[in-house]
């Protein structure tokens, strides 16, 4: 038994070798380009920040500033590791596939590819929500919320690590449908169990709403709405792939009515 999960136990430190290996990589090769990526991050705040000064009659326009002596080059420390985490992702899913590849039969394991190419699109659908659909009503309305009394000073420290929280938590979101889909596959889950799980998944998609967006019901309201609706798509897609067994009540039924017929041919006789 030990040498079996010593095995696994090897597998799973290189394929995690790999994954590690691949955002090292890519966040040396992001640090060049840090800063086109810094102002396509704080281009949403910056666009709230301009919405401030033009309604805001008291407090002067907000600015973004930074607390820190080196607080410039931990942002771009930390919009690299952003953005190669991203330009890794597809390495990372197949290194994933991978790892439970053995477990799978032969046409099971031709599905690398779906997997990792559907895996990378949902999840910059996610960031592409999040950045262009949740990001400008949360900052316009967090930002804009009392600036008639206080001059928003926005420190980009925060700024990026609250927006990568963001970014990150939409995009691991939006994975739901390709999950259930290798789910189903798999034979590990039907739609008759995601409908009965669903009255659970409502909390469970609130909580994560609430804990991967700002404190305000705008925001987690962007973030639960879709995860719903993905939910609903994803017990489609589980239908399609895995549906549940029938009930088993038309079976049963058939053979009582065949043994009322031999009761009363009995009966005659």
């Amino acid at each position: 038994m030990f040498e079996d999960l010593r095995s696994h136990l090897i597998e799973l430190r290189k394929r995690l070798g790999i994954s590690v290996g691949s955002i090292i990589v890519m966040f040396f090769v992001m640090f060049f380009f840090h800063e086109p990526i810094l102002e396509w991050m704080v281009a949403p705040l910056n666009t709230a920040l301009i919405e401030v000064g033009k309604k805001s009659v008291i407090a002067a326009d907000g600015m973004v500033t930074t607390s820190q002596v080196g607080g410039a080059f931990f942002v771009a420390l930390k919009v690299s590791f952003f953005a190669g985490l991203l330009a890794a992702l597809p390495i990372i899913l197949s290194q994933l596939w991978l790892f439970i590849a053995p477990g799978l039969y032969a046409n099971e394991k031709k599905m690398i590819l779906p997997f990792v190419f559907g895996g990378t699109i949902m999840f910059a659908i996610g960031v592409s929500f999040a950045y262009y659909i949740v990001t400008p009503f949360g900052f316009d309305f967090l930002i804009t919320f009392g600036s008639f009394k206080f001059t928003p000073l926005i420190n980009i420290e925060d700024y990026v690590g609250f927006f990568t929280k963001i970014m990150f938590g939409f995009g691991l979101a939006f994975e739901l449908p390709v999950f259930a889909y290798f789910l189903a596959l798999l034979g590990l889950i039907d739609d008759k169990q995601m409908i009965a799980f669903f009255k659970y998944a409502i909390i469970i998609i609130f909580v994560v709403a609430a804990l991967l967006t700002p404190p305000d019901v705008l925001t987690q309201m962007l973030m639960a709405g879709p995860l719903i609706i993905l939910y609903g798509i994803s017990i489609l897609i589980v239908r399609a792939v895995n549906p549940a067994p029938k009930e088993e009540d038309e079976d049963e039924d058939e053979p009582e009515e065949e043994s009322d017929v031999s009761d009363r041919s009995a009966s005659d006789k």
